[in-house]
């Protein structure tokens, strides 16, 4: 791999990093209106953007294949009900200053993953790998004794996500596409939502101003950019480079949270971040041991 493709990798990775981590800023601007609002007209415009994306990459043969396959299209559905619970509890978070739990659950995922990979997929578990494990757990202890419950929002957010990585793995089909049909399932529901509210007079998708609507429509595209650049990315880069990437979203939640927003921030949640941050960084080095010996 030449400096200049790794370089490129690298501004993608950031690129897609950055717009997921700015997304507590951006939703933020939308806390007026409802979370189940905001991801009916997020999951309309993703769709109908990402259509208008794949028409110009002439990518509906992809899309089409899938719906020849009943189990390819069911697990994307599952997926969709996976991200689509997801992106409401995120949104939910953001507009009842609960970012920092937020952040706490994405930077929970990857230890969440190595989970799933233990119990779904009956992978071995290697020592510092059992390690993050425990590190993870104690800080899930940690919130039930010293703040009285457990974390409920972060590990929701975990949860979904990393069920959701797992379940379209399982999916043979590109981001994009796989992004359209996931949206596209979402539709039923949220045109079902949109119906009921619109019987007690309240319209999801018609009765907002014009800076609301615009930025409901830019909600929708920024769904699908940063999967684009993360899927240019991943063609630039190996894997533990990558790996490192993906803690600058919860980084920059975190930061929002705290510097930004105010959001208090207890010592007991202090401890459980810096055991999370431990058991990552002990997870990581793992994992670039691994690459190491490949």
């Amino acid at each position: 791999m030449n400096r200049s493709t790794h370089l490129a990798g690298i501004g993608f990775g950031l690129l897609a990093y950055s717009i997921w981590g700015f997304f507590p800023l951006y939703f933020r601007q939308l806390a007026h209106i409802s979370p189940m609002d905001v991801l009916s007209n997020r999951a309309v415009w993703a769709c109908i953007f990402v259509g208008i994306l794949l028409t110009l990459r002439q990518g509906w043969g992809k899309v089409l294949s899938v719906f020849k396959t009943p189990r390819q299209f069911a697990m994307l559905a599952l997926a969709a009900l996976l991200v689509g619970s997801n992106w409401l509890m995120f949104l939910w978070a953001v507009a009842n200053q609960q970012v920092v739990a937020s952040s706490l659950g994405y930077f929970l995922t990857p230890l969440v993953n190595v989970l799933l990979g233990l119990l779904v997929l009956k992978e071995r578990l290697n020592k510092l790998e059992w390690i993050s494990v425990g590190f993870a757990v104690a800080a899930i202890i940690n919130e039930v004794i010293a703040l009285g419950s457990l974390p409920w929002v972060s590990l929701f957010l975990a949860a979904t996500f990393g069920t959701y990585g797992l379940v379209r793995k399982q999916v043979p089909v590109d981001a994009l596409s796989g992004l359209w049909l996931e949206t596209l399932a979402m539709l039923p529901v949220c045109g079902i939502y949109a119906l009921w509210m619109a019987q007690s007079g309240h319209h999801v998708f018609s009765a907002n101003d014009g800076l609301t609507v615009t930025l409901l429509i830019g909600a929708g595209i920024l769904t699908a950019l940063p999967l684009i650049f993360f899927a240019a990315a991943t063609q630039r880069l190996d894997l533990a480079t990558v790996g490192m990437l993906m803690y600058i979203n919860p980084t920059m939640q975190f930061v929002t949270a705290i510097w930004i927003f105010g959001e208090p921030l207890q010592t007991a949640r202090l401890i459980s971040f810096a055991l999370i941050w431990i058991g990552l960084f002990v997870f990581s080095w793992s994992m670039w041991q691994k690459l190491r010996r490949r």
